[in-house]
Parts: C-alpha cells; sequence; structure tokens
C-alpha cells in the first residue's frame, strides 16, 4: 500500500466550521475538501469517494443521517470512516447515527486534539 495522503470531506452547512476542521484536518496530514449540504457531498462522493467523512448532524437540503444512509448503500460507501459532528446531546440521535454506520462522533465545539483522538480511534492516524 502506498502511503498518499488520506483524503477527509467536510460536511457542514456552516463555513466557519468548515474553515476550522480543515485547518485541524492539514495539521494532520490530511487532504481535505468540503461540501454545505448532504447533497453536494453525495455528488463529491460518487465522483470520488473519501477516506473520512467529518459529517454534520443539523444541515438544508439533506442532513447528515440522511447523507450517512444513502452513502452507506452507495457502491464504495462502506468504505469511509463516518465521524459525526454533532452539537446534539441527545443520546438516541447518536445511537441513531451510530446504527445509520457512523464510526465515531464528536460534540461541537470540537479541536484538535478532539479530532486527532477521535481519528486515531478509528484508525485514520498512526
Amino acid at each position: 500500500m502506498n502511503t498518499t495522503t488520506k483524503t477527509c470531506l467536510i460536511v457542514d452547512d456552516s463555513k466557519m466550521i468548515r474553515r476550522v476542521a480543515t485547518r485541524i484536518l492539514r495539521d494532520l496530514q490530511f487532504e481535505p475538501s468540503e461540501a454545505g449540504d448532504g447533497r453536494e457531498a453525495m455528488e463529491m462522493c460518487r465522483a470520488s469517494m473519501p477516506d473520512a467523512i467529518l459529517l454534520d448532524w443539523n444541515m438544508p437540503v439533506m442532513d447528515g443521517l440522511s447523507f450517512l444512509k444513502a452513502l452507506r448503500s452507495t457502491n464504495g460507501g462502506t468504505k469511509p470512516v463516518v465521524v459525526f459532528c454533532t452539537a446534539e446531546r441527545d443520546v438516541i440521535k447518536i445511537a441513531e447515527a451510530l446504527d445509520a454506520g457512523a464510526d465515531e462522533y464528536v460534540m461541537k465545539p470540537f479541536d484538535s486534539d478532539i479530532l486527532e483522538s477521535k481519528f486515531s480511534e478509528v484508525g485514520l492516524l498512526g
């Protein structure tokens, strides 16, 4: 296996969150790309499946859970590691995301230590 840079798609309707996540992911040696909603993210995944997806829950057009379910049923869509990123503190919603195929989740606001820790836990680092 070659040591190409891992790719991570950041899916969030907040430009500020995407910008912060992009900076953190670059520091973690990822090649980040951005989508503002689930439908845009789905189109990007169909064109080129990323290694990881940092996924927001609440978005217009297509929310995170709908995107996740669509992704996991798409050809190659089981490959990306999906880290759900949410302000939700609702255990039921988190369980729903994990049941739908999320690998891990982080609470907003997150920082580089939190993302690095979660990405390590799911085997994306190191």
